[in-house]
């Protein structure tokens, strides 16, 4: 199903196979690890992937004149009492935006998280995101929380450090191992004293069948 404006000419369907790899093109291109780190640590392909095969029915994209203008991914959460709907990603190409494509997109995607039993709606965004904020804040999102998110450089911790040395040993030990010389195998002691006996038995056969006797 898909949903047309006259004067904007901006259509809004259902996301298909077709649309995965240009969506997540377009994500590449907006959350930035120089703008937005954490979103762009958590967006792969997978994330379209994922939700495309698990809630298709909220992953929705416009596009104007054929040409990808936004995308929007959600999903549904049941809880015992309450049931969420949860947009997870939104995003809208540069070429489009201001010209109500988010609009659209989220109007469309709340409309059908209603109509599954939807009563309550989740959406969250990298902080920094000022722009982001403020139309969520227009769209009825409110009671903002601040959640913290901590990192690690594991290239400090003990455990990497060990491991680094034992892949070096190892690949030391692997070099040490090609470089040595063959050894050729040794041929067994009979075979040696057979080698050796010939020639003293050949001499004395010689010795008697020569002799005048």
């Amino acid at each position: 199903m898909s949903s047309f404006d006259g004067t904007e000419a901006i259509y809004v369907r259902e996301l298909g196979i077709d649309d995965i790899a240009p969506v997540y093109h377009l994500g590449e291109g907006l959350f930035t690890s120089d703008l937005y780190p954490y979103l762009y640590r958590t967006w792969d392909e997978w994330e379209v992937i994922g939700l495309y095969n698990t809630d298709p029915e909220y992953c929705l994209v416009a596009e104007t004149d054929g040409e990808l203008a936004g995308f929007v991914l959600g999903t549904i959460i049941t809880k015992a009492s309450w049931t969420y709907g949860y947009i997870l990603w939104l995003g809208v190409s540069p070429k489009f935006q201001r010209r109500g494509v988010a609009d659209k997109l989220v109007d469309k995607v709340v409309a059908r998280m209603i109509e599954d039993g939807a009563r309550f709606m989740l959406v969250d965004t990298d902080p920094t995101n000022t722009s982001a904020l403020k139309f969520f804040n227009r769209k009825g999102f409110g009671n903002t929380r601040q959640h913290i998110f901590l990192s690690m450089n594991l290239s400090k911790h003990e455990y990497y450090g060990r491991l680094i040395d034992y892949e070096h040993q190892k690949a030391e030990r692997a070099g040490y191992k090609r470089s040595r010389p063959a050894i050729r195998a040794r041929k067994p002691d009979s075979v040696a004293n057979e080698v050796v006996l010939n020639p003293l038995a050949n001499e004395s056969l010689i010795t008697e069948d020569q002799s005048p006797i």
